[in-house]
């Protein structure tokens, strides 16, 4: 986590904001057109006209002065100073001020399911036993499920709920148990009866799955994420299993919809910003929470552990909404494939294996409630969690870079009236009319104070 973090949090070499980077463009050009300019007319001044060296020196140094955009880094790190101390007003953390005006240029916006569209809450719905669960010569199945929950640590929502919901245990104890992993979507625990697996069907139940397949995708169009709960023979220990499970039964768990997520994804859309749901779960299940929160082209789904070469993956990725089943590497290769495509992305996480994708994203936006690092890693954070502010944090970034657009204006007059009054004055062989002093007094009032 540690390594990670630190990995997400190096700012890339000469990342920067893009307003910056035209600033910089800029002042080299205006660097480059100063000297000749600056040389010609002290030439002018001094041999043309026969004025003293330190009058010609003082009217080049006047008219080098006026054609320099002095204040425009000050004015952009101020706009996004002032903005960034407005967001924390609505418990908004910025790391990164460049991060404000990246999310008033996204065009395409990768979210999680759980804790984004839906509540980080989770509930066990109800549970569904298969034909290989036997009543007469097995504990209750509650029970069997209540052991294997005791036996886990709460590091994710799952297991929270699993333990909330299935509190009744026979005494049992676990000689060993592994943790849920992402890679391979479940987590395991051995008793003296056997190793018990609970996880995504598509992952533990293997060449079993076709068997299953349509009642699975009956609970998952329901809205409901599904868990298969059974036992394996052999030793798990967190590595892809090379046996499929023999299913007892399943667990449908779901997480409410956030109240405003209709309006927050409607807002996007009307903003021309595409959303891609990007989950571990069970795509059709994603799918509908997706439709049901708003998201457009939501019953566009792929499930992305079917997606093996680099073709299929950004076929999916380009032409698809809603991906299911999803590594956290494949996580930062969708978001590697739409910056090749030419968008500008955020990406939302909350979780330690979404760092590398947050890492890769031009913005990266955290949830306080999840992973601290994550959140270490992301360069805005949601302090209160609640994704429906991202529509404020849109509108401040097209706040501050439109400012910033109109305020430039100003200082670009000044270059432009300083540059094009000494091409007149080469032109038609006078001295530079004003001083130094008289540039910085029209700098003052007529720019500086005003922007």
């Amino acid at each position: 986590i540690s390594r990670l973090t630190l990995e997400a949090r190096a700012m890339q070499e000469g990342e920067q904001s893009e307003m910056i980077r035209a600033l910089d463009r800029l002042v080299k050009v205006v660097g480059i057109i100063i000297i000749p300019i600056g040389i010609l007319l002290f030439r002018q001044s001094f041999y043309d006209n026969g004025e003293s060296f330190r009058s010609s020196i003082t009217s080049m140094i006047a008219a080098v002065i006026g054609m320099v955009p002095e204040g425009l880094y000050l004015l952009a790190s101020v706009a996004l100073a002032i903005s960034a101390a407005r967001l924390a007003m609505q418990k908004i953390l910025i790391h990164d001020m460049k991060c404000i005006e990246t999310l008033a240029r996204v065009d395409v916006l990768c979210v999680d399911k759980t804790g984004t569209i839906t509540e980080n809450v989770m509930k066990v719905q109800g549970i569904r036993k298969t034909e290989e669960y036997d009543p007469e010569t097995m504990p209750p199945f509650e029970m069997l499920v209540g052991d294997f929950a005791a036996a886990m640590n709460s590091d994710n929502a799952t297991m929270e709920a699993v333990k909330k919901a299935f509190r009744k245990t026979s005494g049992r104890k676990a000689s060993s148990v592994s943790g849920f992993s992402s890679v391979t979507k479940y987590s395991s625990a051995v008793f003296p009866d056997g190793t018990y697996v609970l996880g995504a069907p598509e992952f533990v139940l293997l060449e079993k799955f076709d068997g299953y397949a349509e009642k699975i995708e009956e609970y998952a169009s329901a809205g409901a994420r599904v868990l298969a709960f059974g036992t394996y023979d052999g030793t798990a220990e967190g590595k892809p299993l090379a046996a499929g499970i023999r299913p007892l039964g399943f667990l449908l768990l779901a997480n409410p919809i956030r109240q405003n997520a209709p309006k927050t994804f409607s807002y996007f859309a009307r903003q021309g910003v595409t959303v891609k749901v990007i989950s571990g779960d069970n795509p059709v299940t994603v799918s509908n929470v997706a439709m049901e929160a708003g998201v457009a082209g939501a019953d566009r789904y792929v499930d992305a552990s079917r997606l093996k070469s680099e073709k299929e993956m950004r076929e999916a990725v380009l032409q698809n909404t809603v991906f299911g089943r999803v590594t956290p590497e494949q996580k930062r290769k969708f978001v590697q494939i739409l910056k090749d495509a030419g968008h500008t992305v955020a990406m939302t996480g909350d979780g330690v294996n979404d760092i590398l994708a947050l890492k890769d994203a031009d913005c990266s936006i955290a949830m306080a409630s999840g992973s601290d690092a994550a959140a270490q890693a992301a360069q805005l954070v949601l302090l209160e969690s609640d994704f429906s502010c991202m529509p404020q944090v849109v509108l401040e970034g097209r706040r501050v870079v439109n400012n910033i657009e109109r305020s430039a204006s100003l200082f670009l007059v000044k270059n432009i009236f300083s540059l094009l009054l000494s091409l007149v004055s080469l032109f038609f062989g006078f001295s530079y009319p004003l001083e130094p002093s008289q540039i910085s007094l029209i700098s003052l009032f007529t720019i500086g104070i005003p922007a």
